[in-house]
């Protein structure tokens, strides 16, 4: 058994020519393996091509086009995956899934298609949500030409206002190649199911400009696809509404405004930069180089493709473009004990004063969370020693765009030791002392969605435990200071309110324990008081663990509450191919009627003894920012996750078969004056310097 150890506990079918089949990848691992730029490539050509589907660039053009906003490799079903697998069948059809705007036609809606097979794509069918389901127009995510558009309309509305904001923050929108001011967007767009009406911020363009909102708040309507019919319906600033543009004007004209007048910005040492500034009282250095990670004899770990071999442990793993990491085919020992590990969604939820921190609700895969996975630096992000991957993904864009170093693998030291005992003699000496180091390596990658930055790990450890952790970092999502606000937050500047908010991640953990049948059963701990056996009178007060199998899908009122899946710490289903996901890219900007509902997973309460089981996992964590979020915030403190830990699976520790640990026994007790020591590594590790100068280069660019 393997325990989750939680912390908090259009049927249409085209076909072309194809020039013949290619050789496959000799690594079995890479039936999971994200599309490379030469199939992304070739997915986009082929629909491109197609008249039917009347496809134009992502770039440019109206909004009311049809146009191809993602592809992303469409994983094998996991049938085909395991018939591939384990008993030496057929490999699967390579394909991708294609999500196609089609907004140039009577009924606007978005598409999902899978394309195949790769890497010479001659077909395509619809990709159908459970229970049929469709997704309307207005529940698209953004896109770049949106937001430029969107920017357009905000600068010619704001026009009335300049004099305005010129006098209060010295900065403005109109012919503006300096002293600019920029905006941040709020979702979900609106109050109901079509809607797209969306909060913007508005905010000085400084660095770090998301701590630097100026104290107007604008609801701009942009849910036609025509935006010369889009218009602001309604203004904030500082703390007072305004039913438009006008009105806000008319008043400051008439000197019946209050302003919410900023200082100058200074010209260093701003407070939402990095820049150093002030000095440790203890006078210790800060100016040289602090410890490192080395590996003195080479790396213990083998990378080959998205193959990643460590010790006992093996899997497979990519990075969607859509919600991020995601392991396949994870064993230990040789012995899968999972098939699937994933990020599935990042939620975040705000309170506030202000309209716009009222509205935040914030649902990054809506935002692709994975294809924000920019380069990670050097000796900062990852160890000097790490290796580095590139990413590439199709989103938004008219080819694929290479993301350099977006992921990273190394090996860390804990600190602490796997296991360790000292066996004293309890007269000054000792029978033995034996210790294991503490090691576990990293699979990492980032997701910088605008403000926040996530930092996203899995940890594999020699005993058999898995680790996944995510740490909060970046800026966090404030608004103006105003005196009512203190009720949602903290004053973490001047002018400046860190709004109270709550992370939540969503995990699907499909496990496959001693084969894919599996059941599911908690074992919860209480106390009894009994007569002691050995002593009349007396009486015994100990622990006790009583074991409940759960047998169908709903859990127990005792458990968890039965709303969405980011209220569940833990809710265990019967796995369906119509059903990989728990979120999707649309649930932004359609919360109320989203295509993909994890209620629905539950609510037909199957039976789940002895069936082929996934396990939901949320994990989260309460922000009340504070003045030392400023800068950023830093991640000591703001980091969850969950460990896969097994349970009476091994005989006994599967790390005994490391080569690693230090064993001292003394050859003349009690004297201890000599001393055996036994270790299979070398004695010394030698050097551990990394010669190479640190280097970043943090673009990203169409290849």
């Amino acid at each position: 058994m393997w325990l989750l150890g939680l912390p908090w506990a259009l049927a249409l079918l085209v076909t072309a020519a194809s020039s013949g089949p290619s050789a496959d990848p000799p690594d079995p691992a890479s039936i999971f393996a994200d599309l490379s730029p030469a199939e992304l490539r070739a997915v986009r050509t082929f629909l491109m091509e197609r008249p039917e589907l009347g496809l134009s660039p992502s770039r440019g053009g109206p909004l009311a086009k049809n146009s191809l906003f993602l592809v992303e490799l469409l994983p094998p079903k996991k049938r085909s995956a395991l018939r591939f697998l384990e008993r030496g069948g057929a490999r699967p059809r390579r394909e991708a899934r294609a999500v196609i705007f089609f907004g140039a036609q009577a009924e606007p809606n978005v598409t999902e298609l899978a394309v195949g097979p790769l890497p010479r794509p001659s077909s395509y069918r619809p990709l159908a949500f459970k229970g049929g389901r469709t997704v309307p127009f207005w529940a698209r995510p953004m896109t770049r030409l949106e937001y430029e558009l969107l920017h357009e309309a905000l600068v010619a509305a704001m026009a009335p206002l300049e004099p305005l904001l010129r006098e209060a923050t010295g900065f403005g929108f109109q012919n503006c190649s300096e002293r600019c001011l920029t905006f941040s967007d709020i979702a979900p767009r609106g109050l109901g199911p079509g809607e797209r009406r969306t909060w913007l911020v508005i905010q000085r363009f400084v660095e770090g400009f998301f701590l630097h909102p100026v104290g107007l708040e604008v609801l701009l309507d942009h849910r036609d696809p025509d935006p010369r019919r889009w218009a602001v319906r309604q203004l904030w600033y500082n703390g007072r509404y305004f039913g438009g543009v006008r009105e806000l004007a008319e008043s400051h004209a008439r000197g019946a405004l209050p302003l919410a007048r900023l200082p100058e910005p200074p010209a260093r040492h701003l407070f939402s930069s990095y820049e150093p500034r002030g000095r440790f009282s203890s006078g210790t250095p800060t100016e040289v180089h602090g410890a490192k990670v080395c590996e003195p004899q080479g790396r213990r770990y083998r990378l080959r493709g998205n193959r990643l071999e460590y010790g006992g442990w093996s899997l497979a793993f990519r990075l969607r473009s859509s919600a991020g990491l995601q392991l396949f085919d994870v064993r230990f020992g040789g012995e899968r004990v999972a098939y699937e590990l994933s990020v599935q969604e990042a939620v975040a939820f705000y309170g506030g004063h202000s309209p716009a921190a009222m509205q935040t609700k914030y649902m990054d895969a809506g935002w692709a969370m994975g294809a924000s996975s920019y380069e990670l630096a050097r000796g900062v992000d990852c160890p000097e020693t790490a290796a580095f991957l590139d990413a590439h993904h199709l989103l938004d864009a008219d080819g694929p765009v290479r993301f350099p170093r977006a992921l990273c693998v190394f090996e860390l030291p804990t600190g602490v030791p796997l296991r360790r005992h000292f066996d004293s003699d309890f007269q000054g000496g000792f029978h033995f002392y034996a210790g294991l180091e503490g090691r576990a390596l990293v699979l990492r990658t980032t997701s910088t969605v605008y403000n926040y930055d996530y930092i996203w790990d899995f940890l594999l450890y020699p005993n058999g435990v898995l680790e996944t952790k995510v740490h909060a970092t970046g800026y966090i999502h404030a608004t103006f200071y105003t005196p009512e606000g203190r009720r949602y937050g903290s004053r973490v500047h001047s002018h400046l309110l860190g709004n109270i908010h709550t992370h939540l991640v969503h995990y699907k953990v499909d496990l496959d324990v001693a084969g894919s049948g599996n059941s599911f059963e908690t074992m919860d701990i209480r106390f009894e008081n009994i007569s002691n056996p050995w002593s009349a009178g007396a009486r015994v007060v100990q622990p006790r663990g009583t074991r409940t199998g759960v047998g169908q899908e709903l859990p127990a009122p005792r458990l968890t509450p039965p709303l969405t899946c980011r209220r569940y710490h833990l809710a265990v289903t019967r796995r369906h191919e119509n059903e990989p996901s728990s979120s999707s890219i649309y649930t932004q900007n359609n919360p109320w009627d989203p295509p993909v509902t994890f209620e629905s997973f539950i609510r037909d309460n199957e039976t789940i003894e002895d069936q082929d089981l996934v396990a939901w996992v949320t994990v989260g964590f309460l922000h009340v920012p504070h003045a030392e979020d400023i800068p950023n915030t830093a991640t000591p403190g703001n980091a969850v996750g969950f460990f896969l830990r097994p349970f009476n699976f091994f005989s006994e520790d599967p790390s005994v078969a490391s080569r690693a640990p230090v064993i001292v026994r003394p050859l003349d007790p009690p004297a201890c004056s000599r001393l055996q020591i036994q270790r299979w590594t070398p004695a010394s590790p030698g050097p551990c310097v990394h010669p190479e100068p640190f280097s970043y280069n943090g673009t990203y660019r169409q290849v």
